[in-house]
């Protein structure tokens, strides 16, 4: 197994991930030489190179959740290795999307709108990593693998209990360009359909033949907390960096709202969903 598939790089502007990986790469080395094994008969011992083993210790790669099992069995720990795996899953995503996985798990209220693609937290994997190998410059493996695993955890938000009231606009375009081919693009049209029957969701197309549109600005996010508080994101505000000042928060709002009453009904948007699926 290379040392791609089985650890994830660490971004040396992430200090707390540094940090964190740095630790459990010493812990892993003192338990190694407190038993007496060397690094080279350890690696065979758990089925990873002699490399890989040196870079984990030395706080250079995040392992990944199998490794440590591995580690804790072959070294004879009793869980307190492969108790480290809850602490390396905190730092294992970058920290950009561990900051906004963080704050949507306290929202109660979503309202989000991309006008170029599927929005994050409704793209299948496949999509997802699609999307991800289109860009440019194009990332690295690792930057791929760990970005999607990324974005695929943050859909734990579907899963939460009490669930947050979630309000998506897809425009229609996006529904319609096969990106990755016509079966990728089936698949997350599926998807859709599946997410659009949930009680919490609301899922709303926006026709591409509409001669009004609101959202000409730009992506728009807005997450709403328990408290009353707000925080919200676009392009067309602050730079894209998120905002929680009313007047900023209102304009976000304004504009969200139009775009719904300017989008079909969740009802008809279903079914131009299901007329998509059924022409590709």
């Amino acid at each position: 197994m290379s040392v791609e598939e089985s650890s994830w790089e660490v971004d040396p502007d992430d200090d707390w991930g540094v940090a964190v990986i740095a630790t459990v790469g010493r812990q892993l080395k003192l338990r190694r030489e407190a038993v007496g094994i060397r690094a080279a008969d350890f690696a065979d011992a758990i089925g990873y190179s002699e490399d890989l083993v040196y870079k984990i210790e030395g706080g250079k790669r995040i392992p990944r959740p199998e490794y440590l099992d591995k580690a804790d069995a072959a070294l004879g720990a009793d869980g307190l290795l492969a108790a480290m795996k809850e602490d390396v899953a905190k730092v294992r995503y970058p920290k950009k999307v561990r900051d906004l996985a963080k704050t949507e798990a306290r929202a109660v209220e979503m309202q989000l709108y991309d006008p170029l693609n599927v929005h994050g937290l409704l793209q299948t994997p496949e999509y997802a990593r699609g999307l991800l190998l289109m860009r440019r410059p194009a990332y690295t493996e690792d930057e791929v693998e760990r970005y999607m695993a990324a974005r695929v955890a943050r859909k734990v938000v579907f899963e939460r209990d009490p669930a947050p009231e979630l309000s998506f606009v897809l425009e229609e375009w996006t529904l319609r360009r096969p990106l990755g081919g016509r079966e990728m693009l089936r698949r997350q049209l599926e998807h859709l359909l599946e997410v659009a029957e949930l009680r919490q969701v609301e899922l709303q197309v926006m026709p591409m033949a509409r001669e009004e549109h609101a959202g000409v600005d730009g992506a728009i996010e807005v997450l709403k907390f328990e408290d009353g508080s707000a925080v919200g994101r676009s392009p067309a505000v602050a730079n894209g960096r998120p905002v929680t000042d009313l007047r900023q928060l209102r304009i976000l709002e304004l504009r969200y709202g139009i775009i719904r009453t300017q989008a079909l009904t969740p009802c008809e948007s279903t079914d131009v969903i299901q007329g998509l699926l059924g022409e590709t």
